[in-house]
């Protein structure tokens, strides 16, 4: 059975937009194409971009998806993989969720949780998850997630607050550029941008590389737009479309 790729949108909650990105960049290629250019799809790349979306919610940018998916031609070892990365993303969620309880307990008035611990169920999970993304695809896949190596070992609790309390500032004015109709490729624009990379690369080294393809997963990724779109929805794209301008212009990357 071949499908449109409206309905391959539909069925996966991508955008037909973006299926026509994943063909540009070869990681998934069409079954067919008609001669009205009409995309069409088969199970094999259903299944192909199953692996491709599950990649991308564990943090894996785009550049890297297709290096770690080339060669995967066993359909039955693809699903194992598949079921061992859910398996290990439910451990992570797990060791997040235990981290919140203790949260809780500290703030109610119970156990006290010290400041060593107080993210050791996020970081535990990232290490774990990066462990897992090795043993299946190789390091290709961990040299693109931050693990909890990337966070710096020495800061504290209120070191993390003070850090995301700059970093909800610096979306609130990245919301009212936004919102005042500033181009996200003008050189205002690209100046508060340059906040932004400073703060990714103050935990996560990226290359200019990784900082452009952090754009599609602040634009695709539903965690990563909750996080950044929580008081402005359309923030997320308009802050993708500027980070990808300043890697190209202020660091000089060429897709």
């Amino acid at each position: 059975m071949r499908y449109s790729i409206s309905k391959v949108a539909k069925m996966s909650g991508v955008s037909a937009r973006t299926l026509r990105h994943y063909d540009e960049i070869g990681l998934l290629a069409p079954a067919e194409v008609s001669a009205n250019g009409y995309r069409w799809y088969s199970r094999t790349q259903l299944r192909r971009l199953q692996r491709i979306l599950l990649l991308r919610d564990l943090d894996v940018p785009l550049s890297q998806i297709k290096a770690i998916l080339t060669g995967e031609d066993d359909e039955i070892a693809a699903l194992r993989r598949h079921s061992q990365l859910v398996t290990a993303e439910r451990d992570r969620l797990d060791a997040i969720a235990v981290t919140i309880g203790r949260t809780l307990d500290d703030l109610e008035g119970g156990r006290s949780l010290p400041d060593e611990e107080f993210f050791r169920g996020l970081q535990e999970g990232r290490a774990q998850l990066a462990a897992t993304l090795r043993e299946n695809f190789g390091e290709a896949a961990t040299r693109v997630l931050p693990t909890a190596d990337a966070w710096p070992a020495h800061w504290t609790r209120d070191d993390y607050d003070e850090a995301a309390s700059r970093a909800r500032n610096l979306y609130n004015r990245l919301s009212r550029a936004r919102r005042a109709h500033l181009e996200p490729t003008s050189p205002s624009a690209l100046d508060l941008v340059s906040e932004h990379y400073d703060a990714v690369c103050a935990t996560w080294p990226a290359s200019p590389a990784a900082y452009h393809a952090l754009a599609d997963l602040i634009e695709s990724d539903p965690s990563q737009r909750a996080v950044v779109g929580v008081d402005d929805p359309d923030l997320p794209s308009w802050l993708a479309a500027a980070i990808r301008a300043y890697a190209v212009r202020r660091l000089r990357y060429s897709p």
